[in-house]
């Protein structure tokens, strides 16, 4: 069996305070339509409840170092339509 050299991976989490699991579920599912890009819900953390937090803590966005410009041009903008529609996105890491 052949092996090759995995690419190194860009990983960032990011949140909208409030939006509901249902559209963090969307975002994600759009966002991995986008060729190279792979996300994930990330958990809540918070011990608190509260009817207008989120169910979630957040989302990461991974693709490849190498991901061309087009393609993050695409990220970028299925995050603005979220973003214009639901409130901004916060950067939890990069």
């Amino acid at each position: 069996m052949m092996q090759t050299a995995q690419e190194k991976q860009l990983r960032y989490h990011i949140q909208s305070p409030g939006l509901p699991l249902a559209v963090y579920r969307e975002v994600a599912t759009h966002l991995r339509q986008v060729e190279g890009v792979q996300t994930g819900l990330i958990p809540q953390q918070s011990q608190r409840f509260d009817y207008s937090d989120s169910q979630i803590g957040g989302l990461w966005i991974q693709y490849p170092e190498g991901f061309d410009l087009a393609g993050r041009e695409r990220v970028d903008r299925i995050l603005a339509y979220y973003g214009d529609r639901y409130g901004v996105w916060e950067l939890l890491s990069h």
